[in-house]
């Protein structure tokens, strides 16, 4: 079927600014397949189904709009105080300098600038696979470009237990910038890999991430998404679970102009386990979607998605969760909870949470709910000595909890907390 002459032209401005599809060997042939997925899905428009409530004309601009760099002088950098590997990329382009060895013990890193170099690779059964099955039932052009044109990115194969976690810092320097990574993470059985992200990368930013989670691998995903006002990014994360595998994903949102993240999961082997939780403070023009899709397709899955949104100053954010039980999945344990607080009447939630269910023998359950703060709460700890602005960041904090609480390392979660604490108070609510 032709594209709409809307789609066709956008995809064609698009394209037009874009180098020449690049690769050698394995990746030239996965390049081109992500290209024809684009151009028979054309880029996505408002009128699409999941992008009602996300204009999506600044990620499918020819060029980025400019986004100032936001320099953070009063705390750390995230995770400073950890041991891990660091591989740090400036504007989409790797900085060996301020980079480690790319040596761990129970894993293998290479980067896909230099892998696609070889005839064949272990990547070659991820790299756009994982991507190209989540574009049914729901399309997602976004990612098929991405695949077609990242630069750079890091491919990692976890064949033990990690020695210490692997952290990807991403560096925004120019106010153009227009970056474009592509991550593949391989867990072999038994194998447990934590991952790091933080940084706002770039003024306009695409990634995907493709985790294939072997039986019984352990893959924990931490992101801090990057203080910068004025940046916009759309990230993407595919995840196939093997049988009595683990998926635990935790994301903390300050600031952006414009963020989409999507994530797909496939729970394929028994007993497997995902667990996906995200907690966002916007202020003023700030637009944070959160779009998810998890599949069980296997027996005594468990799936949890938390997502709090704390929305101030005429911000938006945006929720769209799905549940999907397919036949035979029995025993399903599906969980989904999407909740904002709204620090004004200015600021607006859209949420669209969904159950699709095709076993008789599972526990499913979703909500979704927008409110203010509680005025008989804050009354209660003004009256006991509490000034107003910090009853309400206590009230903020404990609303945020729940999400917090799906980190597994208690040393993160207890820095998020205190990095919430000193964005609510440089940050105040109308009134």
């Amino acid at each position: 079927m032709a594209l709409p002459k809307a789609k066709e032209d956008a995809l064609a401005a698009r394209l037009a600014a874009l180098p020449a599809l690049s690769g050698k060997g394995w990746l030239a042939a996965a390049r081109a397949e992500a290209l024809a997925r684009l151009q028979a899905m054309g880029l996505p428009a408002r009128r699409d189904e999941y992008w009602r409530y996300t204009d999506p004309a600044s990620l499918n601009a020819p060029e980025p709009l400019p986004a100032k760099r936001f320099d953070v002088t009063d705390e750390a950098a995230p995770f400073d105080g950890m041991d891990r590997l660091k591989i740090v990329f400036v504007d989409g382009v790797f900085d060996a300098a301020a980079s480690d060895d790319l040596a761990l013990a129970g894993v293998s890193i290479e980067r896909l600038a230099t892998a696609e170099e070889k005839d064949i690779h272990w990547a070659q059964g991820i790299y756009g696979v994982l991507e190209a099955r989540g574009q049914t039932p729901v399309a997602r052009p976004l990612a098929a470009l991405n695949s077609a044109f990242a630069t750079d990115g890091v491919l990692i194969h976890a064949t033990g237990r990690a020695s210490k976690p692997v952290s990807l810092i991403y560096v925004h320097n120019s106010e153009t910038s227009d970056a474009i990574l592509h991550h593949c993470i391989k867990l072999d059985p038994g194998a447990e890999l934590t991952l790091l992200e933080n940084g706002p990368a770039a003024a306009r930013f695409s990634k995907v991430m493709e985790v294939d989670i072997a039986d019984g691998a352990s893959f924990h995903h931490i992101r801090l998404q990057g203080r910068d006002h004025e940046r916009r990014a759309v990230t993407h994360l595919f995840a196939r679970l093997g049988a009595k595998s683990d998926l635990r994903s935790f994301t903390l949102t300050a600031n952006g102009r414009l963020t989409r993240n999507e994530a797909v999961v496939e729970l394929t082997g028994d007993e497997g386990r995902a667990h996906l939780a995200g907690a966002t403070v916007g202020d003023g023009g700030f637009h944070h979607d959160d779009t998810v899709f998890i599949t069980h397709a296997a027996v005594a899955c468990e799936s949890r998605q938390v997502f709090k949104k704390v929305l101030m100053n005429g911000a938006t954010g945006v929720f769209q969760g799905k549940i999907l039980v397919k036949p035979g999945a029995q025993k399903t344990d599906g969980y989904q909870i999407s909740q904002s607080l709204l620090l004004d009447e200015d600021s607006q939630f859209l949420a669209k949470p969904e159950l699709e269910i095709y076993a008789d023998d599972v526990k499913c359950s979703h909500g979704s709910t927008s409110g203010a703060i509680d005025e008989t709460a804050l009354f209660y700890l003004q009256s006991r000595g509490v000034p107003r602005r910090q009853a309400q960041a206590l009230l903020v904090l404990a609303f945020l909890a729940e999400a917090i609480e799906e980190i597994a390392d208690e040393a993160i979660a207890e820095d998020i907390r205190a990095r919430l604490e000193r964005w609510l108070a440089r940050h105040g609510s109308k009134g």
